[in-house]
């Protein structure tokens, strides 16, 4: 990330702060929480970014996890004409059981417009998902997906139009998950043992605030 990019990104990140108030009971300046919650989204541990800043402010790393959570409550997307939209979903471990990731993404943009945690896949799962980002579109947005059997179903059900595609223009959620991946691999790929799906779910959104303030500046 460029100076001039995280300079724009801090910016936004404030303006969005401050409209939402969601640090209004704590002490600490604005500018530094952004700061860390910046620095761990980029790959930095919690630990390492608390000591990375100690000489403008001392907070626990705990503190970091706290704010960078909160950012959770920053998800929005505009509504807009959206041609083309790709979903899929990947799997993680969280503790010792496994879940799975919806994410779907705008082709055009690559924004992500919705994320979603599940213990299973299935159509039904599906509808739940779409409904999430379908108040993000203008238009019923034609629907790119994989052969998975769970995806027909629904979006029939839904009446909205899809393609099969395994590469083209599916592969910006592809690429989304690449990016995700490669940031889960600081947690020797699972999340801890002690996390609770509610708390990925949290962690996923605040992941992703940062990640379309990032592509919207690029």
């Amino acid at each position: 990330m460029e100076n001039q990019e995280g300079m724009e990104m801090l910016h936004q990140l404030m303006e969005l702060v401050r409209e939402k108030n969601i640090f209004r009971w704590d002490k600490k300046k604005i500018e530094v929480k952004l700061i860390a919650t910046i620095l761990y989204y980029a790959g930095i541990s919690l630990r390492k970014t608390s000591k990375f800043l100690k000489d403008f402010e001392k907070f626990s790393h705990e503190a970091v996890r706290q704010w960078y959570h909160k950012l959770a409550q920053l998800f929005t997307n505009s509504k807009r004409y959206r041609r083309c939209i790709a979903i899929d979903e990947t799997k993680i471990r969280i503790g010792d059981k496994w879940h799975y990731i919806w994410a779907a993404i705008d082709i055009e943009t690559w924004e992500i417009l919705g994320i979603m945690i599940t213990e299973w896949r299935t159509s039904i799962d599906v509808i739940r998902f779409v409904r999430g980002f379908l108040p993000y579109c203008e238009n019923k947005p034609l629907i790119k997906i994989d052969r998975a059997p769970w995806y027909r179903w629904a979006l029939k059900r839904m009446g909205l139009k899809y393609e099969h595609e395994t590469f083209g223009e599916r592969n910006a959620i592809e690429g989304w998950f690449n990016i995700l991946k490669a940031r889960l691999k600081r947690f020797w790929k699972r999340f801890p043992s002690n996390a609770s799906k509610e708390s990925v779910e949290k962690w996923l959104t605040a992941f992703v605030v940062i990640y379309n303030l990032e592509v919207r500046i690029s």
